[in-house]
Order: structure tokens, then C-alpha cells, then sequence
């Protein structure tokens, strides 16, 4: 045990001392996150380049402990072979801090240190003791490391948030090591757990200093790697679930992040203010109240993990898994995404199939169209359509003649019109009654079919076209 306590106070030491001056000169220097934008909540400039503290303190744990490294090495996670990829993930963090990357430019560098903790022996061997070859081994890994790295990055969005997040990682996997005896994992675990502790003393709310993308970075990517580890010593399925719920919580908030700009059409690097901690905020929550809420969800998680891991009952883990499920569904619903809602409702209530069949259908209005050769079968088209579509009225203005039809009983009611101009004289108007649901996409597909179309046929060979059709015998010859 003494090599844990004593790698962990010296982590715990040095983050106390090199915190406070890394705020001071950075300060000093101007190297701080300046307030003004909506989705920031500090109101003074902040440095934000506290990754340098972290990063030191938890290397110089190891530099004055050969026994703790020699422990690390006979175990296969020595720190000095994961150095380069760490320090990597370090600088690119860093860089974007001080000067700004571009995101493919932060994302290729991810990528890059993710390949090198892979060389260095960090991999995903297999799943519940099921081997994995090299060519499904490689790309698991680097995915895993990507998701981690941006999960931590992007939840660094308050006082204290990724930096308490990683600390009850940290020590999920630690006590988890210590159970299953894995000496080499409570070693690296420890000593990044107390770093971060000690940071937390001036990161917590009120802030006085920030991780930056150097510090959730290196968080996310050390993590990740010791859940890629710790995942290697399940021996079912269900146990191998146990670092997917201690990182739960960055987790859920980077998925939710890409299913949310996703369906916003919105590019998936793209800040905003629609993260997990941003929606608390709107639930009326203080900045301290949500960070602690998020810590108390990340203590449940740490607890369901390590029951997962506890647990030799198939029955038992199952059911722990599916509770641990229906937590975060409750705790999505609370936070309350009119997004996916509004999805679910497609999907479940069926409203995707409406819209698929009028989609067909005004493929089928084009194209019915396009063949149309007189007005007389432009209107009987437009007619059937109009109809289709639930609108009561349809007035139509072409080739100078002037028709129009009600369908149904007369509207008693408010209605709304569509008046589509398809030339200076020609135009086709459209009524519908109030209520009668319409999805505004379907809307502006139709308004741009008919328009489209029906406009062609105010070309020159469009018109020689009508002009030598024969008219109907119960209607005017058409011009």
C-alpha cells in the first residue's frame, strides 16, 4: 500500500504548489479565457492553461519513485513507454490553448497520439475475453481514445466540472485495482486521481484557474487508457461494461452532443450551448448546484461500476446494467431535449412514414407533371394533388385561362393560403384549414414542385407545346 499513498501525496503536493504559480504567470502574461460569449459563465479573464500543473505533477510522482515504475514495468504499464503519446496529447492541447488549431487539425493530432499509445502497448485486445485480431484491435482502440479525449474536452464547460469528472474516474479505477489486485493499475490511477484533487482546490467554483484543452485532453486520453486496461481484465461481457459507466457521465454528454448538432445540420465541432451542465443551467440550477449534482452522478456511476465488477450473478449484473439503463434515461428526460423528442415522435408515433409517402408522393406529382402536355391535364394533375395533400381549394392561373375547385363541404372556418406566382400573370393558389397537420418540409417541397414545373411550362417550346394539344370539347381552345 505505501507505494500508492506516497506517489498519490507527491501528486497531491505538487498540484497544490504548481497550480497557484502557473495561474500567476500565465496571468501575468495575459494567457487567460476572456468572458462575452453566451455560453461562458466566468466574468473576468481566467487563465486557462491549468493542464501544466496536472502534467507535471503527476510525471514528477514517478521521477522520485523507482519502486512504483518498476512495479508499472512488470505490470506492462510503464509510464515512460506511454510518455511520448501523453506528452503529445499535452502539446496539442496546449498549442490550441496558446494559438488555436483548426478542429480536423486537433482531431488528425488526436488521432496521431492515439496510434502512439497504441505502439506503446495500450490496446483493445478483446471484448469479455474474446480475442480481437490486429485489424479490429486497432481501429476499437484509436476510437475508444478519440471518444474519451473529446468527451473530456468537451464537458470542461464550468468550474470544476472534468477536472471532479476524471478525480471519481480516477478513483473508480483505482479501488477497482485494488480489489482485483492489480498493482500496476492503482499506480497510474492514484497519482492522477491526487493531481487533480489538488487542482480542484483552485479550479472548483469560483474559478481561478482553468484546465484548457492541455489539461481535459490529457484527462480524457489518460483515462481512456486505463479503462482500455482495466477493460482487458473482464472476464464476461457485463463486467466489460464497467468503464463505459464510470465515464458515463463525459460520455453521454459528447454523444448527445453529436446526435444533437447532427440533427441541427450543425457542424459536430461547433461550440454551443446545449452540453449537459448548459441544460441544468436552464432547469434554474446555480453553476455550483449543477457541478455538484454531476458530481453526485458520477459517484453513482463509480459505485455501479465497481458493483459490476463485484458481481459474479448473471442475473444480478443484468439487472444492475438494466437499472444503471433506465438511471440515465430518467436523467436525459430531465434534461429535457425538445430535439430528441421531437425525433422520438417521428419515429415511434410514425410521422417518418407520412413524411417518407408525401415525399414519394411529390416525386410522383413532379415527374406526372413534367409529362403533362395541356392545361387541361396540368389542372386534373393539380387537382389530384391538392386533394392528396388535404387542401380545400386550388385556383390555378396558366396559359391565360383561370381555374379553380373546392373540395369537401365549404370551409366554415379560418384557412391559411399558399399563393405560388409562377410569372408575371400565371399563379396557383392553395388553401388549407387550420389544424390539419402539414409538416412545414413537405410544405416548401411542394411550393418548389409546383413552381419549378408548372413555371416550365411558360417556355417557348413549352407553350408551342400546350398551343398544339387539342383543347377539351367543354373548354376554351388554351393559347
Amino acid at each position: 500500500m505505501e507505494p500508492f499513498l506516497w506517489g498519490g501525496l507527491r501528486a497531491l503536493l505538487f498540484s497544490l504548489i504548481l497550480t497557484p504559480i502557473c495561474r500567476d504567470v500565465f496571468r501575468s502574461y495575459r494567457v487567460v479565457d476572456e468572458p462575452g460569449e453566451a455560453r461562458k459563465l466566468h466574468r473576468q479573464p481566467i487563465p486557462r492553461v491549468g493542464g501544466i500543473a496536472i502534467a507535471l505533477s503527476y510525471l514528477l510522482a514517478y521521477v522520485f519513485s523507482s519502486e512504483a515504475t518498476g512495479i508499472l514495468s512488470r505490470e506492462g504499464l510503464s509510464v515512460w513507454k506511454l510518455l511520448p503519446a501523453a506528452a503529445a496529447i499535452f502539446a496539442a492541447g496546449l498549442i490550441d490553448d496558446l494559438w488555436g488549431l483548426k478542429p480536423w487539425q486537433k482531431l488528425t493530432g488526436q488521432g496521431l497520439c492515439a496510434l502512439l499509445a497504441f505502439a506503446a502497448g495500450i490496446r483493445v485486445l478483446g471484448v469479455a475475453g474474446y480475442p480481437l485480431g490486429l485489424w479490429w484491435s486497432l481501429p476499437l482502440t484509436v476510437f475508444w481514445l478519440l471518444l474519451c479525449i473529446n468527451a473530456f474536452n468537451l464537458v470542461d464547460g464550468m468550474d470544476g466540472l472534468a477536472a471532479g469528472v476524471g478525480l471519481f474516474a480516477a478513483l473508480a479505477i483505482f479501488l477497482s485495482a485494488l480489489i482485483e489486485g492489480s498493482q500496476g493499475l492503482a499506480l497510474a490511477t492514484f497519482p492522477l486521481a491526487m493531481a487533480l484533487l489538488g487542482f480542484l482546490c483552485f479550479n472548483f467554483n469560483p474559478a481561478t484557474i482553468f484546465l484548457g484543452d492541455s489539461g481535459s485532453m490529457l484527462i480524457g486520453f489518460l483515462l481512456g487508457c486505463y479503462g482500455a486496461v482495466w477493460s482487458q481484465k473482464s472476464a464476461t461481457l457485463l463486467a466489460a461494461t464497467a468503464p463505459l459507466m464510470v465515464l458515463s457521465i463525459p460520455l453521454l454528454d459528447v454523444t448527445l452532443c453529436v446526435a444533437r448538432r447532427f440533427l441541427h445540420k450543425r457542424p459536430l465541432f461547433a461550440a454551443d450551448r446545449g452540453h449537459i451542465h448548459h441544460r441544468l443551467l436552464d432547469r434554474g440550477l446555480t453553476p455550483r448546484q449543477a457541478v455538484l449534482l454531476l458530481y453526485a452522478g458520477c459517484a453513482l456511476a463509480a459505485s455501479f461500476s465497481l458493483l459490476q465488477r463485484l458481481l459474479h450473478n448473471t442475473a444480478l449484473s443484468v439487472l444492475l446494467l438494466l437499472l444503471f439503463c433506465a438511471v440515465l434515461w430518467i436523467s436525459v428526460q430531465y434534461l429535457n431535449y425538445s430535439e430528441f423528442a421531437l425525433a422520438r415522435q417521428l419515429i415511434v408515433g410514425g410521422e417518418w412514414r407520412e413524411i417518407l409517402r408525401a415525399r414519394l408522393e411529390l416525386l410522383g406529382l413532379k415527374r406526372t407533371l413534367a409529362a403533362a402536355a395541356t392545361v387541361e391535364e396540368c389542372w386534373r394533375v393539380v387537382c389530384e394533388a391538392s386533394r392528396d395533400f388535404g387542401f380545400c381549394f386550388v385556383r390555378l392561373r396558366l396559359q391565360d385561362e383561370s381555374r379553380e375547385e373546392t373540395f369537401g363541404p365549404p370551409v366554415a372556418g379560418p384557412y391559411w393560403s399558399l399563393h405560388v406566382p409562377l410569372s408575371r400573370e400565371d399563379s396557383i393558389e392553395l388553401r388549407r384549414e387550420f389544424g390539419a397537420a402539414l409538416p412545414p418540409l413537405i410544405v416548401s417541397a411542394l411550393v418548389d414542385t409546383l413552381h419549378a414545373t408548372l413555371a416550365a411550362k411558360r417556355s417557348p417550346a413549352e407553350v408551342a407545346l400546350v398551343s398544339s394539344s387539342p383543347a377539351p370539347a367543354s373548354a376554351p381552345p388554351t393559347a
